[in-house]
């Protein structure tokens, strides 16, 4: 688990960083100014919680299923969320009807939310 959690984090971090320069140079000539912000909202999240990922892939054992919760909350949020602005962003520019992916996107961000809070309650227990 712990390597598997360091390679998803290096993952998130590597696409996060390719995605922020397309979107930095590239997508500013295809997107208007709220899709492309939207779209760096999902990078930077990205790139938060890959650093995340890389941190506690460093430091936690993965022994209980706390540690796995955790982990697998945040890799499955970080997704969800950050890839559904993706879409939603090119949605228009596709001529695609995406708006289905509108509630989605708020699920992507309480799986996150939920391994931030299955992460306090493993540090508050091991103390």
């Amino acid at each position: 688990m712990k390597q598997l959690v360091l390679a998803i984090g290096g993952l998130y971090g590597m696409t996060s960083v390719i995605l922020g320069a397309f979107g930095a140079h590239a997508f500013k000539k295809i997107l208007p100014a709220e899709k492309l912000a939207s779209f760096e909202t999902g990078v930077k999240y990205q790139m938060y919680h890959a650093l995340l990922l890389v941190a506690i892939g460093l430091f936690l054992q993965f022994q209980t299923t706390l540690e796995k919760s955790a982990a697998w909350c945040i890799i499955a949020g970080t997704f969800i969320f950050s890839v559904s602005i993706y879409l939603l962003s090119f949605a228009d520019h596709w001529g695609a009807n995406l708006k289905w992916l509108g509630p989605i996107t708020p699920l992507g961000g309480l799986f996150m939310i939920v391994g931030w809070v299955l992460l306090i309650f493993y540090f508050v227990k091991r103390n």
